[in-house]
């Protein structure tokens, strides 16, 4: 048997082992099993992956970070961002062997490539949370300037009330990386004003419960090109099944 699984805490629900039950179901592949693995202390990590029949794991808050001490390699999009939410684990003499991914920038830059036009040169983010980090690789990597905007002070970064009709005319992506909007709290987004986003905006969410956020909802109607965070996790779902099998 081969396993897989997520690892976080706490996991009361998980699109990925919905995902790959389903995928191993279609596709009858009786031999792997996706579960998973509440874990609260990342020190308890050790002990998971002695199970020799392990092969892979996701990683979700809040280990992103802590998982790193555990890892032998690490792909250069980890290590540039900081967090890894992938881990192929191989066996060599009995050792497990353990290289990190970051499959986050690899999903948001596949989901968000084609949306993009040649004036989307300047991007707002707004939030400054792990998430954060692979948005912030990717636009990079892309070249595209960016400003992060946050509810509190803090070094680098600018206030809600900064972003004015002006800064708007000049930043023409707009990404939400705040739980804003999530389900159950439906009516909440960022407070920007809404009645400067033109149809030169793209706004994207990497929220995608619900799949038409506030966020999304009110961009919309300004004439913004919208994008939820949908796409992108199946974007990472198969990125990791295709790390897992190379």
């Amino acid at each position: 048997m081969k396993k897989f699984g997520l690892i976080g805490y706490p996991l009361s629900h998980s699109f990925s082992k919905k995902y790959f039950t389903e995928k191993f179901a279609q596709a009858q592949i009786a031999d792997c099993e996706y579960e998973l693995y509440p874990i609260e202390n990342i020190s308890s990590f050790p002990e998971l992956i002695a199970d020799e029949e392990i092969c892979g794991i996701n990683v979700t808050i809040p280990h992103k970070v802590g998982v790193m001490a555990y890892i032998n390699q690490l792909d250069e999009a980890a290590a540039e961002i900081g967090a890894v939410n992938c881990i192929d684990i191989r066996r060599e003499n009995g050792v497990a062997v353990l290289k990190g991914y970051n499959t986050d920038a690899y999903g948001f830059e596949t989901s968000l490539f084609p949306f993009l036009k040649e004036h989307h040169t300047k991007a707002l983010i707004f939030g400054d949370g792990g998430a954060a980090k692979a948005i912030k690789y990717v636009l990079h990597k892309l070249g595209i300037t960016f400003l992060v905007v946050t509810r509190k002070p803090a070094e680098g970064t600018i206030l809600y009330e900064d972003v004015n009709e002006k800064m708007l005319q000049e930043y023409t992506v707009l990404i939400n990386t705040t739980p804003l909007g999530m389900s159950p709290n439906v009516e909440s987004c960022p407070q920007i004003p809404y009645e400067f986003i033109t149809n030169k905006h793209l706004s994207y969410d990497l929220v995608y419960n619900p799949e038409l956020t506030k966020f999304l909802e009110r961009s919309a109607a300004s004439g913004a090109a919208i994008k939820n965070g949908l796409e992108m996790l199946y974007l990472q779902a198969e990125r990791s099944w295709y790390i897992w099998n190379s």
